[in-house]
C-alpha cells in the first residue's frame, strides 16, 4: 500500500492526515511534542466572520470530522466580540484527546514525540536529462537516528520556533505551547529538501510576527469576571490610559484583532482558560487592574514579556499545495502561506492531504475554485507573496484584508443550504470523502 508521512501534528497535520487516509493512503503521523494540535492548544475560536462560510465549505466537500469536534467541544457558540460575529469558542481542554482518539479510530499512526530532523533525497536520472529541477524525498529521519520511508510527504510543521527565532525577532523564548527546550528546536523540512523558505514581515521590515493571544488560568481572576466569562464567554476590561500600547497592535500575527478596541480594552474570551487577546501583557500592571489582582498566564508561561514568533519559515507552492522544487512534498497551515488560524489550517491541510494521494495515483492534483473562499484564499494569498505587501499581509477568514475580499467577492455567507449549493456547483461535494486508491 502506498505510504503518506505526515510531518507535524497540529490542526493541518490532522487534516492532512485524515484527508490521505480516507483517499486511502497508509498513513504515519509524527509529532515532536507529546501532544496533538500544536497552536490550536491555545486558541479555541472558529466560525466567526468568514470562518463559519470556510467551515461549512469544507463538510460540504467531505472534511466535517475536526469541525464537528470543535463543534461539540464548544464552550459557547454563536457569540460576539470586538470586530467578530456569530464565533464558537471551543474548550482547549477537551479538544485534544478528542482528535487523537479520532486519528487512531480511522487507522492512522500516530507517533508522537517523533522529532523530524532532515529528508534523504534523489534526483532522477530522467528528470535531469528532461532538465526538470525536482528531487524526490525517499525518507524522513528523525531525531536519534531512526528513519521513516513514505512514497509521499506532507510538511505541517508550522512556523513558530526554533528557540533561535524568538530569541532573535522575539523577546526570548516564552516557553510557549511548543515547548522547543523540552520537545527540540522545530526543523524545516522543505529547506532540508532544497527547496527556499519564505521569511514574513512587520510592518517595520523585521522579520515574523508575535502571536496574538495567551491564556490566564480562569481561576486567578475575580469572581465577577469568572462568572462573566462562564455565562457570556465574553469579558471586556476597559484599561486605564497609562496602560494603553497601541504599538502592540502593529506587532500582532492576527490582524483580525489589530483594532483599538484590543489596545483599549483587555478582552478575555472564555476557552477553558481565559483567553487575553494581547502578544503579552506586563504581569504586574495586569496586577493593578480591578479583577487581575491575582491574575496567572498558563501559556505562554513568560506571558507578561513575550509570546512566540511565527512566519520564519513557509514554503514555496502552488495552489494544489505541492512544494516547489520538491516531486512528493505537499504542505498545508503556517508553512504554506501566511494563514492565521485553525479553519484556515483546516482548509489547507484537508487539501495537501487529499491531492498527496492523487500525486500517489498519478491523478491530476486539485485546485479548489477561486468561486468558493478556501479556493480564493489559497490562491490570493499564494499570488500575495510575491509583492513586498504580500509579505506584511496575513491571510484569515476571520477578518482584516481577506475578509473585506471575501465580502467584496460575495463569498461570505451563514446560509448553509447556499454553501452546500455553491460546492455542489463544482461537483466537489464529499470530494475528500473518496477513496482514490
Amino acid at each position: 500500500m502506498y505510504k503518506a508521512i505526515v510531518i507535524g501534528g497540529g490542526w493541518a497535520g490532522c487534516a492532512a492526515a485524515l484527508a490521505a487516509k480516507k483517499a486511502g493512503a497508509e498513513v504515519t503521523l509524527v509529532e515532536k511534542t507529546d501532544m496533538l494540535l500544536g497552536l490550536g492548544n491555545v486558541g479555541g475560536i472558529m466560525r466567526n466572520n468568514g470562518r463559519f462560510t470556510a467551515a461549512e465549505e469544507n463538510i460540504a466537500l467531505g472534511a466535517w470530522e475536526l469541525f464537528d469536534i470543535t463543534d461539540r467541544c464548544s464552550r459557547h457558540v454563536n457569540i460576539d466580540f470586538p470586530g467578530h460575529k456569530h464565533a464558537s469558542l471551543y474548550d482547549v481542554t477537551k479538544v485534544e484527546p478528542e482528535v487523537r482518539r479520532l486519528l487512531r479510530k480511522q487507522g492512522i499512526e500516530v507517533k508522537l514525540m517523533t522529532r523530524a530532523v532532515d529528508v534523504a533525497v534523489k534526483k532522477r536520472e530522467r528528470w535531469v536529462a528532461e532538465g526538470v529541477d525536482e528531487v524526490i524525498i525517499e525518507k524522513l529521519m528523525l531525531a536519534g537516528g531512526e528513519s521513516i520511508e513514505g512514497d509521499v510527504f506532507i510538511e505541517t510543521t508550522g512556523s513558530t520556533g526554533p528557540m533561535g527565532n524568538c530569541l532573535t525577532y522575539g523577546n526570548g523564548c516564552c516557553m510557549c505551547i511548543l515547548r522547543c527546550p523540552a520537545f527540540g528546536p522545530r526543523v524545516s523540512i522543505s529547506a532540508k529538501a532544497g527547496s527556499s523558505d519564505i521569511m514574513g514581515k512587520r510592518k517595520d521590515g523585521a522579520f515574523g510576527a508575535f502571536s496574538g493571544s495567551g491564556k490566564l488560568e480562569k481561576q486567578s481572576l475575580s469572581e465577577d469576571l469568572q462568572r462573566k466569562l462562564n455565562e457570556t464567554g465574553v469579558a471586556i476590561v476597559p484599561l486605564p490610559q497609562k496602560a494603553i500600547r497601541k504599538e502592540k497592535l502593529d506587532m500582532k500575527v492576527c490582524r483580525q484583532y489589530a483594532l483599538d478596541e484590543y489596545a483599549e480594552n483587555i478582552i478575555l474570551l472564555d476557552t477553558g482558560y481565559a483567553k487575553i487577546m494581547t502578544p503579552f501583557f506586563d504581569l504586574d500592571t495586569l496586577r493593578q487592574i480591578p479583577g487581575f489582582e491575582n491574575a496567572r498566564y498558563v501559556d505562554p508561561y513568560a506571558g507578561g514579556k513575550g509570546n512566540s514568533i511565527r512566519y520564519l519559515s513557509v514554503a514555496e507552492r502552488n495552489n494544489s499545495m505541492k512544494v516547489a522544487r520538491i516531486r512528493n512534498l505537499f504542505c498545508g497551515g503556517e508553512k504554506s502561506g501566511l494563514f492565521v488560524g485553525h479553519t484556515e489550517a483546516i482548509s489547507t491541510g484537508s487539501l495537501a492531504g487529499h491531492n498527496a494521494v492523487r500525486y500517489l495515483k498519478g491523478m491530476k492534483p486539485l485546485e479548489l475554485p477561486v468561486g468558493i473562499a478556501i479556493g480564493d484564499l489559497i490562491s490570493f494569498a499564494n499570488a500575495s507573496l510575491e509583492t513586498e505587501a504580500g509579505l506584511m499581509t496575513r491571510y484569515t477568514f476571520a477578518g482584516a484584508e481577506y475578509f473585506r475580499r471575501m465580502k467584496e467577492r460575495l463569498l461570505y455567507t451563514t446560509d448553509k443550504d447556499e454553501i452546500y449549493v455553491r460546492i455542489k456547483r463544482y461537483g466537489l461535494q464529499d470530494i475528500y470523502s473518496e477513496q482514490l486508491i
